[in-house]
């Protein structure tokens, strides 16, 4: 097992938690004065900028809230680390910033953390690709397959407190024909009904290169398309479920997030990223645990007033309950976050509440009980990346 934390970002941080007292999981639950905690501020720990949120809550109700930790600046790559902050109050106070996957100078992110049901350890999917390589250069296939996009597994059995060392798992996963890769960004999911229950779904993305002789040089993004990994052993062994391959540039299914609906069928809501269609999130469904779709992925247009920008879906766990997204609400802009809600397994949605009206970006939602949904959510006055806030919101305020 490997250590979580630099000595540097462990003496700083924890030295910072003493001065906060700590109120107990049900002080927590009882008390409005922590619906709002800031677990990431750009600037603090030795990181220039943090992004990309994900969060779970553990079987011992530990909140783990990961982020990608950007040593040189906000760009996507570089020095980029996979960081940790866990919280054993719900979400009102964090313990240090931990390092689980160090980028050494490489860029590692898009956390997907899940916890295995069956055994109740921590599973951490994230990507990885050099430091010294663009997105761009990446879909243009510009770079060797070592400098490219790669898929890596970690696990934790001790409630989040150590990680096993990455484990590459490109080849069970990746193509060689594909380009991009991502997973997530945002928590996974483990199956609970039918015959896959205990299975782990992580939705991702990918690219593949224009046809040959194509003229779409520069159209990259045309080629953008959704897929699912999932692992029936607890995170040991992974297989690629559905791919969606439209590839047409009317709907480009990117960063993509999932929930199980209470029938057992999984719903998938993508990014459009650059589409020609008349919407900028995309949503399908599977019957089979992820293996195929349903349908294609179409255009979800009760999210319209929602950017191009990475979402969160979240079926709340008590019966009859809705389902909910996340996301900024400014259809041009990265700005006020807010949540919808689905009462028809996400045929529609219906916005149920607007947190701010400050730049917000990517997001994550979690339960905390079958009283309280959580989300940790990029946002700022000035910035749109200016921190990484968790909010406690009471299901009353969502139903």
């Amino acid at each position: 097992m490997t250590t979580l934390s630099r000595t540097s970002l462990l003496l700083a941080a924890t030295a910072a938690l003493l001065t906060t007292p700590l109120m107990s999981a049900g002080e927590a639950s009882a008390g409005t004065a922590c619906a709002t905690s800031v677990p990431y501020r750009s600037g603090e720990d030795g990181y220039d900028t943090y992004r990309i949120p994900a969060t779970i809550t553990t079987p011992r109700g530990t909140v783990l809230a990961f982020a990608e930790g950007r040593h040189d600046g906000a760009g996507d790559t570089g020095d980029i680390d996979v960081v940790l902050r866990r919280s054993l109050d719900g979400g009102c106070t964090w313990g240090p910033v931990a390092v689980v996957a160090e980028g050494d100078g490489d860029t590692r992110g898009n956390p997907a953390p899940v916890v295995d049901p069956r055994t109740g350890a921590v599973v951490l999917v994230t990507s990885y690709n050099s430091g010294d390589v663009t997105e761009a250069q990446i879909m243009r296939g510009e770079v060797t397959a070592e400098q490219s996009r790669r898929v890596f597994v970690q696990r934790s059995a001790d409630d989040g407190r150590s990680f096993t060392s990455p484990r590459d798992v490109t080849g069970d996963v990746k193509p060689p024909n594909w380009r991009w890769y991502a997973t997530g960004p945002g928590h996974a999911i483990a199956l609970r009904h039918g015959k896959h229950a205990g299975r782990l779904v992580v939705p991702s993305n990918h690219s593949v290169a224009p046809p040959s002789g194509s003229s779409d040089t520069g159209q990259e993004a045309k080629y953008y398309g959704a897929h699912a990994i999932y692992s029936d052993d607890g995170g040991h062994t992974w297989r690629t479920g559905f791919v969606d391959r439209t590839y047409d540039g009317y709907s480009n299914a990117n960063e993509s997030t999932a929930a199980e609906l209470p029938d057992g069928r999984v719903y998938f809501n993508s990014r459009d990223q650059l589409g020609t269609s008349a919407g900028n999130r995309v949503d399908s469904v599977s019957s089979d645990g992820a293996q195929t779709l349903d349908r294609p992925y179409t255009v979800q247009p009760s999210l319209n007033e929602v950017p191009v920008v990475e979402g969160s879906v979240l079926q709340l766990p008590a019966p009859g309950a809705p389902l909910l997204f996340s996301g900024p609400s400014v259809p041009t802009a990265r700005q006020s976050m807010a949540i919808w809600r689905s009462t028809d397994g996400g045929a529609t949605f219906k916005k149920a509440l607007t947190l701010s009206d400050h730049r917000a970006a990517y997001s994550d939602l979690v339960p905390l009980g079958r009283r309280t949904a959580g989300i940790l959510y990029e946002t700022g006055e000035s910035g749109t990346y200016e921190t990484i806030e968790f909010r406690r919101i009471p299901v009353t305020d969502l139903t």
